[in-house]
């Protein structure tokens, strides 16, 4: 068993030494200031911003769930992945507007647009997200992480022996929560830079070392077999029979659960085509966990380009984190690597519930001493990139959006001062999530879905709200309202069956209202989100009066000015053209090539 040894420590301690060294760096730079404190003072550059935006997307959840979902389904999951062209629209499209309105928050955007109430509902709504999402989620992964490479990890506490899912998470989240609080989005920013440089250099170890054990990729296309190198495997028909069937068909069991077209048993062609790309686009172009960067640069030229290097390092992650999963799946049927052979199952050729640890278990069975230790702080790194995201963003809302409101007159010192408490709070929270996070069945698979129900009418409102300029406050604030409603309500009724307890173990009564909602797939009940939160703001709109444009000047393509279009068309050169088209080629060609 491969455990980690004197060199892997010595990687590790070099790793937190790096990052300690950025954090006091950047926390003697910094300025007691709002725009400093939450935006780096404006004056990020571009590869930083790329960096921290791809930091932030690549959480340890991220990288152990894509790794599991290669070794039991291919490449399958290269779909979301492939959404890198989300940050050219970010790029493109957005940044223009946001570079504009010189906004702290996408609610403050909002409010810009729409209304003051419009900004509440999407600071509330985004808060309670990242509180039950990102945080809950990026805990439950990083202590699969901790449980799987350090098993050995215990520490005795009056009589009560702690663990290392908790000792692990308790140190990442105590140590991410420290630099954030401290240093800001400076010190989030510039310590994702060093923590991405780390994250890519371990995962390519990990894949370039899993291939050479298996004997090139050649070897690995022959062994996992044209299916799981199928990334169409979504617009396959389940059968002539289903392929006609309602929405809801009967599985084996005669349980009416299951689409008429799969992919991979729980995602519809339909739900990819459609829900895919709007949870895609609202989360790489208005959600602040990840705009906040952009929100840094210093102009509209840097966060652009910030952007499409950000859609550059997306590109990796298919590479990086799916096809070790291909590559695990390999060797435990090969038997190449013995202690991998958990992952395969003879006797149905399939991967075993044991995938899910892929990445995890590469670098204990693997990776020689030296290189486990590089890889593991890759695994921290993604987790404390993505920790120290969301608690930036959550300090971030909560200060601007809500404290400012309510004392208008507050300092700078006073509002930094909030920002860091702010911060403080978030870890509390994160580590009273610990063992909620361990103890409930299902969780990690069902704040998956917490996006889908959530996401589409933050999409609607911002979406609609740049290219239509007729749509209004009235519009905006029922459609959010109404959409987070629906939202809310899926979420309710599935809460109980997935948590497993005990009187719903069984589901509810079969074709009662709750049945039927709870078993509409994830991605259909989204789109039907998405479908109804753009009829209420097009209706509301229409039936109320019109906005004044002038007070919304700059804020769509509608109400741009000469000078607006000049600066925009100014701001960028061949370069950035240039990129933007190698980013969607190679997407194109991942497409035509991962074809079974």
């Amino acid at each position: 068993m491969g455990t980690l040894q004197t060199l892997d420590w010595l990687a590790i301690c070099i790793y937190f030494c790096v990052l300690l060294a950025v954090a006091w760096w950047v926390v003697r730079k910094g300025k007691d200031e709002a725009a400093d404190y939450f935006l780096a003072g404006r004056n990020l550059s571009w590869w930083i911003i790329g960096a921290s935006i791809f930091a932030s997307n690549i959480g340890s959840e991220h990288i152990v769930g894509l790794a599991g979902s290669g070794a039991k389904d291919g490449v399958a999951m290269a779909h979301y992945e492939f959404h890198a062209w989300c940050l050219l629209l970010l790029a493109w499209i957005f940044v223009p507007f946001y570079a504009r309105s010189l906004v702290f928050t996408m609610p403050e955007f909002l409010e810009r647009r729409f209304s003051t109430r419009s900004r509440y509902v999407l600071s509330i709504v985004s808060l309670v997200t990242f509180i039950v999402s990102k945080i809950a989620v990026g805990i439950f992964a990083g202590g699969v992480v901790f449980s799987t490479l350090l098993p050995e990890l215990q520490v005795s506490l009056g009589g009560y022996v702690v663990d290392s899912f908790w000792i692990g998470s308790v140190l990442v989240i105590a140590l991410t929560g420290l630099y954030t609080a401290l240093g800001g989005m400076r010190a989030v920013a510039y310590n994702d830079a060093v923590q991405v440089t780390v994250l890519i250099l371990g995962s390519a170890l990990l894949t370039v070392y899993g291939l050479i054990k298996l004997g090139g990729w050649s070897e690995l296309r022959a062994i996992c077999g044209s299916d799981m190198f199928n990334l169409w495997k979504p617009l396959t028909p389940a059968g002539v029979e289903s392929s006609w069937s309602p929405v809801l068909v009967k599985d084996a069991a005669g349980h009416l659960v299951k689409q008429a077209w799969y992919f991979n048993g729980q995602y519809p062609w339909l739900g990819m085509a459609i829900c895919a790309p709007v949870i895609g686009m609202w989360y790489w172009c208005t959600d602040q966990y990840i705009v906040q960067r952009v929100l840094g640069a210093p102009n509209e030229t840097v966060g652009r380009q910030g952007s499409i290097f950000a859609a550059v390092l997306k590109l990796f992650p298919v590479y990086l984190f799916i096809i070790p999963g291909l590559i695990c799946f390999a060797l435990a049927k090969s038997g190449k690597v013995p202690g991998l052979e958990v992952v395969y199952d003879p006797a149905t050729g399939k991967a075993t519930s044991h995938a899910q640890a892929a990445f995890p278990l590469m670098v204990q069975y693997l990776l020689p001493t030296g290189l486990r230790g590089i890889v593991v702080a890759g695994l921290l790194s993604a987790l404390m990139g993505s920790l120290a995201g969301v608690f930036n963003a959550c300090s971030t809302l909560f200060t601007i959006d809500i404290y400012t409101k309510l004392r208008p007159k507050a300092s700078q010192h006073q509002i930094v001062r909030m920002g860091r408490i702010a911060t403080a709070i978030m870890v509390v929270i994160a580590m009273a999530w610990i063992p909620v996070v361990r103890g409930a069945t299902g969780l990690y698979n069902y704040l998956q879905t917490v996006q889908g129900y959530l996401a589409p009418p933050i999409f609607v409102v911002f979406f609609f709200g740049v290219f239509w300029k007729r749509l209004n406050a009235q519009g905006c604030f029922w459609a959010m309202v109404i959409g987070f409603l629906l939202g809310i309500f899926r979420m309710i009724v599935d809460t109980p069956v997935t948590l497993g307890l005990e009187q719903f173990k069984n589901g509810y009564s079969e074709g009662s209202l709750f049945w039927i909602v709870n078993n509409i797939n994830f991605q259909y009940f989204s789109i039907l989100i998405t479908v109804v939160s753009a009829i209420v703001m097009i209706l509301v709109s229409y039936a109320t009066e019109a906005p004044h444009y002038d007070t919304i000047e700059g804020l769509t393509f509608g109400t741009t000015t000469r000078e607006h279009r000049s600066a925009t068309l100014a701001s960028w050169s061949w370069r950035e053209v240039a990129t933007s088209a190698f980013v969607v080629a190679v997407i194109l060609g991942g497409y035509l090539y991962f074809v079974g």
